[in-house]
């Protein structure tokens, strides 16, 4: 199994090895990783001037996944988009046509007290968010800073095509039928034109699905229902940046930023798998970071690039055993808990599993 191992910038250096790991751990005969490294974002630019160079592109094309941690760095703050850490993302996305991206939101029982919700809003959470990532503001041009009229005008554009749409809308659907059989499309179709579509053509394709119940929902009224009623919840559909909103408010639901992972996936097995927190610039270097998010991201490889659902299963059980034993990172920590660093974790996780 050929895994390219981006840890990134800032705190991918210290969670990305937690998981390299646990993955380590379920090697038997007949079921052997090969990683190899390579810089990307921040890193790579120190390393090459850019943060995408060909020699981490090489890597990657050898791959069968992408097991990825975080990039940025205020440094390159000065820089344009396309030169700063965060571009190496976007570029893998259009490069590798990943234009899905999964991402789960499940309650640990042992973190129910970590929530900043009443442990009765979020009793049984288990939602999917689904989020486009090839359209959408990120890639529609026209884009930039332009003078006008003596003044600076920053432009982007929100565009998406009909195919575009059709496609992640046949994602969550698909997923839906998986589990509860109900697909939540997110938009604003009430001012945007470019949503007024994204509802046209969802529900198209909704028809094709009778089994799957699809509701509509503005992604203003989301955002308060996921904080009012986030059980109601199944399958959440969304345009790449509600999506991108959403799923960071959504990880509070269960405690942590730090425990939420995702699937980066196009139309095979070739996915980026990464937690959706960013580098934490702050944590960096302090052996404070919380891996599990990394961890659960590394599951989701196995069970969808590698087809080891069992092993998936083994990891995935191995974090709950250890929360549900009393492991806490300091974001996860309350008063009076004992605090485990980010190797820390990563240990009391390999021994779960063992």
């Amino acid at each position: 199994m050929q895994v390219a191992v981006l840890p990134g910038d800032g705190i991918g250096l210290e969670i990305v090895p937690q998981a390299v790991k646990v993955l380590k751990v379920l090697e038997r005969p007949g079921l052997k990783f090969d990683f190899t490294e390579a810089p990307v974002g921040g890193t790579a630019i120190d390393l090459f001037g850019n943060p995408l160079p060909e020699e981490t592109l090489a890597v990657v094309r050898a791959s069968g996944a992408i097991l990825f941690g975080a990039v940025g760095d205020p440094k390159f703050d000065h820089l344009p988009q396309d030169k700063k850490p965060g571009f190496a993302l976007r570029k893998m996305r259009q490069e590798f046509g990943l234009f899905s991206n999964l991402r789960p939101v499940t309650l640990f029982d042992a973190l129910k007290d970590a929530s900043s919700l009443k442990p009765e809003i979020i009793a049984g959470l288990d939602l999917l968010i689904i989020r486009e990532l090839n359209g959408d503001i990120y890639y529609g041009t026209p884009r930039g800073i332009t003078i006008e009229d003596g003044e600076r005008v920053g432009t982007n554009t929100m565009r998406y095509t009909e195919s575009q749409i059709e496609r992640i809308a046949h994602v969550a659907f698909q997923a839906a039928r998986t589990r509860r059989g109900k697909v939540c499309s997110i938009d604003k179709s009430n001012v945007l034109e470019t949503m007024g579509l994204w509802r046209e053509v969802v529900t198209a394709v909704g028809k094709q699905y009778p089994d799957v119940a699809l509701t509509h929902q503005l992604v203003d009224s989301a955002a308060m229902m996921l904080v009012r009623n986030p059980t109601q919840f199944d399958v959440m559909l969304t345009p790449n940046l509600f999506g991108d909103i959403l799923s960071d408010q959504a990880s509070m639901l269960t405690g942590s930023i730090g425990l939420l992972p995702s699937a980066s996936m196009g139309e095979g097995k070739f996915g980026l798998y990464e937690p959706i927190h960013g580098s934490a610039p702050d944590l960096a270097g302090k052996n404070m970071a919380n891996p599990i998010a990394t961890i659960l991201s590394a599951a989701m490889m196995l069970r969808h690039s590698f087809d080891l659902p069992a092993e998936a299963d083994r990891v995935e059980a191995a974090v709950l055993k250890a929360l549900t034993d009393g492991l806490r990172t300091g974001d996860i920590a309350r008063k009076g808990d004992s605090v485990s660093g980010t190797r820390e974790a990563g240990d009391i996780i390999v021994n779960a599993l063992n």
